[in-house]
């Protein structure tokens, strides 16, 4: 378990120096970035991009919560008991990791690529996406571990193509993405532990042995 709080607290120093390390001026990659995509976020296209980053940024992690709320009411409710506790100790890992956004806009103050409301880093949208996904893959490992690659990749190709849109949209520079990323994991990592969702449950084949 000692290993999830070190990667954790890595991910998350990481995070911490990233922010503090292009705040004041953007890194060489986020410029280049930048001017590759700049305008590409006016007309159809814009349009059509803002679509999905919204679908996949806002409307599946906020559906993905209130899924999960319900599904502790129904699994207390049928007397589920090993279900409603993995469900309710996922929750904190959840509200934890959509809270870097909101806790790490105002610490780092970054500008955004183009005038729009808020601050940069980290992107609120790829922090969204990313949370859902790590809570999905934990209730994956305990209760239906055959789908757990299945919503890793699905969730992290996701998560790509969400950061993509900010991108494309010119409201969040590359280091904005990745820090997200950073900030999910590392608050992830050390929240499922302490809740003891990590390592995952044990083989019955080490029980037995």
């Amino acid at each position: 378990m000692i290993r999830w709080f070190v990667l954790g607290g890595v991910a998350c120093a990481l995070f911490v120096a990233l922010g503090i390390a292009v705040t004041g001026q953007p890194a060489g990659v986020d410029l280049s970035v930048a001017g590759a995509l700049q305008g590409l976020w006016r007309g159809t296209f814009g349009e059509a991009t803002l679509v999905v980053s919204d679908l996949l940024g806002i409307v599946v992690p906020d559906a993905f919560a209130i899924a999960l709320f319900v599904s502790a009411v129904l699994c207390r409710y049928r007397g589920l008991r090993r279900e409603f506790l993995v469900v309710v100790k996922v929750m904190p890992v959840l509200v934890v990791t959509r809270l870097t956004s909101a806790v790490g806009k105002p610490l780092f103050l970054r500008v955004r690529p183009r005038s729009y409301p808020q601050f940069s880093y980290p992107s609120g949208h790829v922090v969204a996406i990313a949370a859902t996904g790590l809570c999905a893959v934990l209730l994956c490992v305990w209760l239906a571990p055959w789908l757990t690659r299945v919503a890793a990749a699905s969730f992290a190709a996701a998560t790509v193509l969400v950061a993509v849109t900010r991108l494309i949209l010119g409201v969040h520079w590359l280091t904005d993405t990745v820090g997200s990323v950073l900030a999910v994991l590392g608050t992830g990592l050390v929240v499922a532990a302490g809740v003891r969702l990590l390592p995952g449950p044990m083989p019955v084949t080490s029980v037995a042995a």
